[in-house]
């Protein structure tokens, strides 16, 4: 059994006999900086699913720059 403190209670001995595991969201702003609620905001949602894809557009192209310069170089006839 973890503490309250942590957000995540896991329970074994219901009546049921199921193990049953509930996370508690944080609802007091004080405690969650400024970084993690802009860490949260931008990852989550429809802001997090087009920050992803921004992203891995972004990163496929810089490998398709990165590997045509190199390969210009390599190849190049002297």
């Amino acid at each position: 059994m973890q503490p309250q403190e942590s957000g995540v209670q896991y329970s074994r001995w219901k009546e049921s006999g199921q193990d049953e595991v509930s996370v508690v969201a944080v609802s007091n702003s004080e405690e969650t900086s400024c970084c993690e609620r802009v860490c949260w905001k931008l990852c989550t949602g429809k802001l997090g699913i087009i920050m992803k894809v921004v992203g891995g557009v972004a990163f496929f192209w810089a490998v398709f720059i990165l590997g045509y310069v190199t390969g210009y170089f390599v190849h190049k006839c002297k």
